[in-house]
């Protein structure tokens, strides 16, 4: 069974609206492991106007989850990251410092309003360019301009930004249209990442096996793999994809 790679999810306990406590975490994180996944990039959320853990605490909380872990015979590797909830103040923070990339790396994870039209995020994703980072864009299925056109997808991807959707959306659980949307774009191999987005051990639990295997039947083995591993490896490796 080939192993996969988390890039968003919500397992650092105590820091968002994801894990509340470190027992939940471990749950989490043997969940994940049960599905296979041997290596997780932790994103907790990142908002104005909000208490956000900073860089130095986020890693330090990555280190003692990672122990932790190790002390339950969870073998699984952390890395520090935040899902970034993009505002005005977000392009000097990335260049400040206060925010964490993925895995120490150029790549961000960035989220907007589901609201948002496309020109708002095509303009974050802009500034986060601007800024020196490489944007991979949370849960394109949940803004409501992009689903209504496809298109847009494309664009992001030519101006340098990458897609991830969420394992859940695939699968069905927030709706046929959603669902029905993340398939047309795998069918166009306008996806980078399939990641579980994970907030807890039920409804929001980080399961990515079902939905791996179900992208490798419909859309093929290698797809899948870069889908699950290939590109998350580059992105913790640093590297071009």
């Amino acid at each position: 069974m080939k192993s996969s790679i988390d890039i968003h999810c919500h397992i650092l306990p105590g820091v968002d609206d994801g894990s509340p406590d470190m027992e939940s975490s471990l749950k989490m994180l043997q969940i994940a492991k049960e599905n296979s996944v041997e290596q997780i990039i932790l994103t907790p959320h990142h908002k104005p106007m909000h208490h956000n853990v900073s860089p130095e605490h986020n890693k330090k909380y990555t280190e003692i989850l990672q122990k932790e872990a190790a002390k339950a015979g969870i073998e699984i590797r952390l890395y520090s990251g935040n899902e970034i909830y993009y505002s005005d103040e977000t392009q000097v923070e990335l260049e400040e410092g206060k925010i964490c990339t993925l895995a120490g790396s150029d790549y961000v994870l960035v989220e907007f309003h589901p609201t948002n039209p496309f020109k708002a995020i095509h303009n974050g994703i802009y500034q986060v360019q601007s800024a020196g980072f490489i944007p991979i864009l949370a849960h394109v299925e949940r803004y409501s301009d992009i689903v209504s056109h496809m298109s847009y997808v494309e664009d992001l991807i030519k101006m340098g930004c990458y897609i991830q959707v969420n394992a859940s959306s695939i699968m069905g659980k927030y709706g046929f249209w959603i669902s029905r949307f993340t398939k047309k774009l795998l069918k166009k191999e306008l996806v980078h990442f399939i990641a579980s987005d994970a907030h807890d051990t039920q409804k929001r639990a980080p399961n990515l096996l079902d939905c791996r295997n179900y992208v490798t039947k419909r859309f093929g083995e290698e797809y899948s793999d870069r889908l699950f591993f290939t590109n998350p490896m580059n992105v913790i490796n640093n590297e071009v994809m």
